[in-house]
């Protein structure tokens, strides 16, 4: 195909892909974008301190997770504030450039990768649409960029060995460590596939043995070489015959060796289904990934990249917040389709895959069915495969196919149509969001934060609060009992490992738990914790004890939240104060 063809759909490509980016944003936000702006100007003015400053739990230590993204984002809230769009307005859009770079990376990727503009314009939009509910105002939008890039980078070192893709390669990790260091390790995930791949192709070879064999021989041959050297000729005859076997060994390893690399080679050029590579740059990537492995000191966390996950899998967070929960392929048809596809490619027709992609597919899958949350890596990666196979198929059965719809689409005719159809795609999906608040009341306390704020002393009360939004509370300036930062309210992170492997500390993630879901007697665990108010749902179950529970008196209610003051805090509070 011609340049001009070329070019002239990659810019109709990349406009759809903008727009089509934009629709599929997020616009109202989650709630860890609230502690991540107040966190943001917290570091601005006090540094990182490794202490929480925003829970009313005294001495609370904290990890700051990903630091760098706070910042960041608060210079956006702050930008946004002081040209008058608004703090929340500029973080969204913000939120979109990052999609739209995310669009493009992809594109990019695919393009370098699998060679077929036209495939990879249309698996682009596919994983975008898949990843659109994990595109939103957080730190992994920009992981997700990072790791597709690290992707490229791999490829292209052990296709060309060029040092500028190793330099990426050591620079990415430094980025994560300090951007969003819970994926840091997962960063290592993504080099596991090629370096399996090429210590089983090396030591699954069928010349090995003769190989070993052979040095094995010839180093005996070498020692007796050596050994009769300074011997009479009468001495050397003795050991003539030996010599001679050892050399007939030899010869026929090397005839064995040589029809072994043939068969070999035959079996490369012609696989079944499984292509298995031995690629020597591998050798190099490994050296780099080892390099990588101490880009995690590269931060001022301390240690932190390398024991903020074993003690996050350590703890129960895992097992309770959404979306660390486990996949269920039932309640996710978007995913089981995705799985389906690549079987049906697989199975019934003939295209070939690589033992990496096989290896990466396999990891990916396991780690998006112990999490949900890592079915985006699934996607990510996956997409990148899947469009690595459609390529060979295409290519297979319609070589020029792809051609013929990219002159279509880049004609006069052509271009009107695929606008049209992409604004018409994008505006389907951009039209519920019209309208939407970015800060959704329905969602956070936002008018009984302005009643707490004119009417109590937050820094002389505890109040009781839930985890969805905490964050939002705290963005506000009330200090709370829990927010969305699970980990810090563990014992493995605010507490002191035992010898016996477990942690001792304060676990009030798990008291959460059991007073919100009543598993244990609400009243106990407030008095433990001084609580002097509450602000829940109207609908959680724990509201439905405390509106008959004559110790707690309403100060505020809305439609969808209640502010509860506990009374005998209040009394035992003055009494005290007599």
């Amino acid at each position: 195909m011609d340049k001009k063809t070329k070019i002239k759909f990659h810019i109709l490509a990349i406009f759809v892909i903008i727009i089509f980016c934009f629709a599929i944003t997020q616009k109202t936000l989650q709630n860890d974008t609230y502690y991540t702006i107040a966190i943001g100007e917290h570091i601005l003015e006090n540094g990182i301190d490794m202490q929480d400053p925003f829970s009313w739990h005294e001495g609370l230590p904290y990890t700051y997770p990903h630091w760098a993204y706070d910042v960041g984002t608060y210079l956006v809230y702050e930008l946004g504030e002081s040209i008058g769009i608004g703090g929340f307005t500029a973080i969204y859009i913000a939120t979109v450039i990052l999609s739209i770079i995310l669009g493009l990376v992809i594109y990019l990727v695919l393009n370098k990768i699998c060679k077929n503009e036209l495939i990879s314009f249309f698996i682009t939009l596919a994983m975008i649409y898949l990843m659109k509910s994990f595109i939103t105002a957080r730190a992994q939008l920009v992981t997700y960029i990072l790791f597709i890039l690290t992707i490229l980078f791999i490829e292209k070192f052990i296709e060309t060995k060029k040092k500028r893709y190793a330099v990426g390669l050591i620079i990415i990790p430094i980025i994560i460590a300090n951007v969003h260091l819970a994926v840091w390790p997962f960063y290592f995930v993504l080099y596991l596939p090629y370096v399996v791949e090429y210590l089983l192709v090396v030591f699954s070879e069928p010349n090995i043995y003769y190989k070993i064999n052979l040095k094995n021989n010839e180093s005996k041959l070498k020692k007796l070489n050596k050994k009769i050297s300074n011997k009479t000729d009468d001495d050397r005859q003795k050991y003539d015959e030996k010599i001679s076997k050892i050399n007939k060994k030899i010869d026929d390893l090397k005839d064995k060796l040589t029809q072994a690399k043939e068969t070999k080679n035959k079996r490369r050029k012609n696989p079944y289904k499984l292509v298995m590579e031995k690629n020597d740059n591998v050798k190099w990537l490994i050296l780099i990934m080892i390099i990588c492995i101490f880009t995690g000191l590269l931060t001022p966390l301390g240690d932190t990249p390398y024991t903020y996950l074993p003690k996050t899998m350590a703890g129960n967070t895992m097992n309770n917040i959404s979306e660390h929960l486990p996949l269920t392929l039932i309640d996710d048809l978007k995913t089981l389709i995705v799985i389906v596809l690549f079987l049906l490619i697989l199975i019934f027709t003939d295209v070939k895959i690589k033992l990496r992609d096989v290896f990466m597919l396999s990891g990916l899958l396991l780690m998006a069915f112990m999490s949900r949350r890592q079915v985006s890596l699934f996607v990510l990666i996956g997409g990148i495969i899947f469009a690595k196979l459609i390529v060979e198929l295409v290519q297979k059965y319609d070589k020029d196919g792809t051609k013929k719809v990219m002159k279509a689409m880049t004609s006069i005719f052509g271009k009107i149509i695929t606008v049209l159809l992409g604004i018409l795609v994008s505006f389907m999906l951009y039209r519920g969001k019209i309208g939407v608040p970015i800060v959704s009341e329905s969602s956070y306390p936002v008018d009984a934060c302005d009643y707490i704020l004119e009417n109590l002393d937050v820094e002389n009360i505890r109040i009781y609060n839930e985890y969805n939004y905490g964050s939002y509370m705290l963005y506000r300036g009330i200090p709370v009992f829990i927010d969305s930062r699970a980990d810090l309210y563990t014992p493995e992170f605010n507490g002191i490992k035992k010898e016996n492997g477990e942690y001792e500390g304060r676990d009030i993630f798990t008291d959460y738990l059991n007073i919100s879901s009543i598993a244990t007697y609400y009243e106990n665990k407030f008095e433990s914790y001084h609580i002097t108010h509450l602000l829940i749902r109207k609908n959680s179950k724990l509201n439905m004890l405390i509106s008959r529970d004559d110790n707690y008196k309403v100060l505020y209610s809305d439609e969808n939240f209640i502010l509860y003051e506990r009374e005998s805090a209040v009394v035992k509070e003055m009494s005290e104060a007599e």
